[in-house]
C-alpha cells in the first residue's frame, strides 16, 4: 500500500496547515467529501478488474468428528495429510508457489485444526498446547490474506505465542490460533469497502469459538485480536461470541458507531500505530446501491468508547512485530493483565 501514500496525503483534510482527524469542518472538507463519495460510488458501480486466478485443484476438506482435547492430534494429522495431498495436486497443476505453501503446512510440526486448499485457501493453525490452555488468543486477518500469503500472517501468530511463553515461563498454558477461516477481500477491490465478506465470515468465527470452548472448557479465557478488515469480521460476529476480550488493531471501523453497539460482554480494546495508513481512511458509512459502504466510527476515537492502548510507531503490518509496544500490550490483554496495558 505504500504506493498510495501520496494520494492519502492529498485526500487528508487540513485546517490551518494541520491534519483534521476527528470533529470540526475545514473549509475544503465539503468538496473533499463530495469527491470521496464520487470515488466510492465509482468503485461500487464500476468494479475494479483484475486477473482472475485459475482454479487450483485441491481435495475437499476432511470430515472430522466434533473436536475434543482427546481428538486434537487426530485432527492435526488428518489436516496435514490433506495439505500434503493439496500440495501434490497444485504441483501437478503447475502452481509451484501454492504447492510450496501447502507443503509447508503439511510439515509434521504443524497443528492444523482445519485446512482447505481450494480457491484462495483456508487454514486454522494452533501454536501451543490447546488442549491444556487456560488463555487462548485468536488472530483474525485482514485483506489480501490467503494460503499464498499465509507466511506473513503465521509469523505474527508465532511472534505472539513466543511472547506469551516468555512472559508466563515454563509450563505456559497459553495457545494462539491463527484463523484464516474466510475469503478475505483484496486491499484494492470493491469488497474491501463493504461488510459482505465479514457477513460471510461471522458464522464461521462463531463456530470456531464454540469449538475452542468445547476443547478447552468454559473456564478458559479467549481473546480475539482483529486486524484491519478482520475487525469488521469481529464486529459482525461479536453479539454471539463467548469471548473475554476483543482487540481492534489497524481498524477501518466495525460497522457500528460505538463499542456498546457490538453487544458483547467482552472488553473492547483498540489501537493504531503512528505510521498506520488506515488513519487516513475516511471513517464514514453510507448506503449505496443496496449495500453499505464504509465502516463508521474510528475505534480509537473517544466517541467509540473502546479501551485505547498504545501501539507504538509502527505501520499497518507491524502490530505483531517482535519487541514492539503493540505486541507487548496484546500479550498483556491475552493474559488478562489489563492494568499493565499501556494506554494510547
Amino acid at each position: 500500500m505504500k504506493g498510495f501514500d501520496g494520494v492519502r496525503r492529498w485526500m487528508r483534510p487540513q485546517r490551518d496547515g494541520r491534519d483534521v482527524r476527528d470533529g470540526g469542518t475545514a473549509p475544503g472538507r465539503r468538496p473533499l467529501r463530495l469527491l470521496l463519495a464520487v470515488l466510492i460510488t465509482a468503485a461500487v458501480v464500476v468494479p475494479l478488474t483484475a486477473a482472475v486466478r485459475p482454479d487450483i485443484p485441491a481435495p475437499s476438506p476432511v470430515r472430522l468428528a466434533p473436536l475434543t482435547a482427546a481428538t486434537l492430534d487426530e485432527a492435526y494429522a488428518a489436516n496435514r495429510a490433506n495439505a500434503a495431498l493439496a500440495s501434490r495436486m497444485a504441483a501437478a497443476h503447475g502452481d509451484h508457489h501454492r504447492a510450496a505453501a501447502d507443503r509447508a503446512l503439511a510439515a509434521p510440526s504443524r497443528k492444523l485444526l482445519a485446512f482447505d486448499g481450494r480457491g484462495e485457501g483456508r487454514a486454522t493453525e494452533v501454536f501451543g498446547d490447546l488442549g491444556h490452555a487456560d488463555r487462548v488468543a485468536v488472530l483474525i486477518p485482514g485483506s489480501d490474506t490467503s494460503l499464498d500469503t499465509y507466511g506473513r500472517f503465521r509469523a505474527g501468530a508465532a511472534a505472539l505465542h513466543e511472547r506469551l511463553a516468555r512472559q508466563t515461563g515454563a509450563g505456559s498454558r497459553t495457545a494462539v490460533v491463527a484463523w484464516l477461516g474466510y475469503t478475505t477481500p483484496g486491499t484494492v477491490s470493491t469488497t474491501v469497502l463493504t461488510p459482505t465478506r465479514a457477513d460471510e465470515a461471522a458464522p464461521e468465527l462463531r463456530d470456531l469459538v464454540r469449538t475452542l470452548r468445547a476443547v478447552t472448557g468454559s473456564g478458559t479465557r479467549v481473546a480475539l485480536l482483529c486486524h484491519s478488515y478482520g475487525s469488521v469480521v469481529c464486529g459482525r460476529a461479536a453479539p454471539r461470541l463467548d469471548v473475554d476480550d476483543i482487540a481492534l488493531i489497524g481498524s477501518p471501523g466495525t460497522g457500528v458507531d460505538a463499542a456498546a453497539g457490538l453487544h458483547t460482554r467482552a472488553r473492547v480494546w483498540a489501537a493504531r500505530g503512528a505510521d498506520d495508513w488506515v488513519a487516513d481512511v475516511p471513517h464514514v458509512s453510507a448506503g449505496l446501491f443496496g449495500t453499505t459502504v464504509g465502516f463508521g466510527t474510528d475505534p480509537v476515537a473517544p466517541s467509540f468508547g473502546a479501551r485505547v492502548f498504545a501501539a507504538g510507531a509502527g505501520g499497518h503490518s507491524d502490530y505483531f512485530s517482535p519487541g514492539s509496544v503493540s505486541l507487548a500490550n496484546l500479550a498483556r490483554i491475552v493474559l488478562g493483565e489489563t492494568t499493565e496495558v499501556t494506554r494510547g
